[in-house]
């Protein structure tokens, strides 16, 4: 049977067994509970990732005012010319490109930040220090007009993309270590919904009636301010993560004070139980370092599926939609393409809701694989009504419904599976270092396509989306065979897995049995 593959002297399989024996003693049945302070805490994490969003959104509307503007500082600059001549367009275009996806190179260099500030901060204080950036980024853009400076806005960029390269692993982290093991995929796709909610506002405050004026452009990018501040605000009255506080920092008293806020239970030895059993195998794995994490061959299999759905996220395409959806639907000839462009994050919103209600039914894995055929599909869809768009204008619509379901099936799986399935795939110890790279990896292949975009629109036409609906189809391809579902299992239960015998870990976690499944150590009764 499957079961033996995670059977462990002193492990998770013994700690089912003693949770189910005190549980029927007692007489009481098992139910996850969501508790006010988990609430709290996994609420006032996701602002950053409303942050996040927000500023992967609040580019695209404004675009056509914003090179207005670096036209306006070009033209002041030319003193001593009588005549000032306007700016390049394959200036502005590479000017406005570095705007964009400068926001790329700030999450790469700091994705490499992650586990170092997760580690000697902690999760909860590394989320506060973090907001300093989001602070200084938002106050450069929001100054940058004032200054006649594009080159302020750009560091802006910048620096705001540098906080959300740490935000993105933090609140994935940090999300993932608090939340009980049957809620953790609902909870950990919060994070999802938090980045498109951000984008959605975005594209709503940068209607040209709210804040995407000529005038009040820089407030609009440096609203991004205010939930920082509140995030500040919200982060002291939250719990740290228990298995930070016992495993990392042996602090048994902290964690079970952190235990009984986040479970609403005053007995929560099962919870440290479990951990003990982690903090055992760490102590004996030690901390991993990267270059341990890509020289171990028990990390290697992990690694490469958790590094894989990172570029699957990125290079298929969402964000050049996410980025570019205005001047998209300008060459579709769409009149008023910001409303459809807020169409786009509407569905975005309501398909990643939809996820948090399906994660945890129908599995990672199964989500994924929906995800990336119904997104190939609709990108041949548009490569189609897009080359026929000249001679039957009404291909307009049918690109229209294309964009809007390869933004839908987006959100059902490849959205959000990505961000917290690294923090399932690895134990405590390897954990941070494993979520630096996949940061990076991220933020790399969200610059390449960022900056590239573009550029490949200029030479492939219509096509563009062709590029990318073979790049879903071999992600697909990639996912069948190798992700492995991780539903319902606790984090020692996978791990063991992947050390006991990585070469059978996809065979062995696609089953959907219960035999695998057992109680949540993180939840209450």
């Amino acid at each position: 049977m499957v079961v033996h593959s995670f059977q462990q002297l002193g492990g998770p399989e013994e700690i089912r067994k003693y949770e189910q024996k005190r549980l029927k003693s007692l007489g009481l049945t098992y139910h996850p509970r969501v508790t006010g302070s988990l609430v709290l805490a996994v609420c006032t994490a996701v602002l950053g990732s409303l942050q996040f969003g927000y500023n992967i959104g609040v580019i695209n509307a404004p675009q056509k005012i914003i090179e207005q503007s670096y036209n306006k500082t070009w033209m002041g600059r030319q003193t001593d010319v009588e005549h000032p001549q306007p700016i390049d367009q394959s200036v502005l275009t590479t000017l406005w490109s570095l705007s964009v996806a400068i926001f790329s190179i700030g999450g790469m260099v700091s994705s490499f930040l992650v586990g170092t500030l997760a580690e000697w901060l902690g999760r909860k204080r590394a989320m506060l220090v973090n907001n300093s950036l989001a602070l200084i980024g938002g106050t450069l853009m929001g100054l940058s007009k004032y200054c006649q400076s594009y080159e302020m806005l750009i560091l802006g960029r910048f620096v705001i993309g540098a906080y959300s390269g740490i935000c993105s692993g933090l609140v994935s982290m940090y999300i993932g270590e608090i939340s009980p093991t049957s809620l953790r995929g609902m909870l950990g796709t919060l994070h999802q919904l938090g980045i498109v909610s951000g984008i959605l506002i975005a594209q709503i405050f940068g209607l040209d009636v709210i804040l995407g004026t000529d005038e009040l452009w820089p407030l609009l990018l440096a609203v991004t301010v205010l939930p920082a501040l509140l995030q500040a605000a919200l982060l002291p009255l939250c719990p740290e993560s228990p298995r930070f506080l016992y495993i990392v920092r042996n602090e048994e008293s902290k964690a079970k004070i952190c235990l009984r806020r986040l479970t609403g239970q005053q007995d929560v030895s099962s919870s440290l139980l479990e951990m003990k059993e982690e903090k055992r195998r760490m102590n004996l794995e030690r901390k991993v370092t990267i270059a341990q994490l890509f020289r171990s061959p028990a990390y290697r299999q992990p690694l490469f599926i958790a590094v894989m759905l990172q570029i699957s996220q990125q290079l298929s395409g969402v964000n050049a939609v996410f980025y570019y959806s205005t001047s998209i639907f300008i060459g579709m000839g769409i009149k008023h393409p910001v409303y459809v462009t807020i169409g786009v994050g509407i569905v975005n919103t309501v398909f990643t809701v939809l996820s948090l209600f399906l994660i945890e039914r129908m599995g990672r894995r199964a989500l994924q694989l929906l995800g990336l055929a119904g997104m190939c599909g609709c990108a041949i869809v548009m490569t189609v009504s897009l080359t026929l768009l000249d001679k039957l204008p009404w291909m307009s619509y049918i690109s229209t419904v294309g964009i809007f379901g390869f933004v839908a099936f987006f959100e059902v799986g490849p959205g959000p599976i990505p961000w917290f399935i690294v923090a399932e795939l690895f134990s405590q110890g390897p954990r941070p270092a494993a979520f630096t790279i996949a940061g990076f990896i991220n933020w790399s292949s969200n610059f390449i396509v960022g900056m590239s975009f573009q550029y490949i629109v200029e030479l492939c036409g219509p096509f563009v989306f062709l590029i990318f609906a073979l790049i879903l189809l071999g992600f697909f391809i990639f996912t069948y065979f190798k992700v492995p579902e991780t539903r319902g299992k606790t984090f020692d239960q996978i791990a063991s897995a992947f050390r006991r015998n990585p070469s059978l870990l996809s065979h062995e976690l696609k089953q959907h049995g219960t035999e695998l499944e057992y109680l949540d150590n993180d939840s209450t009764v």
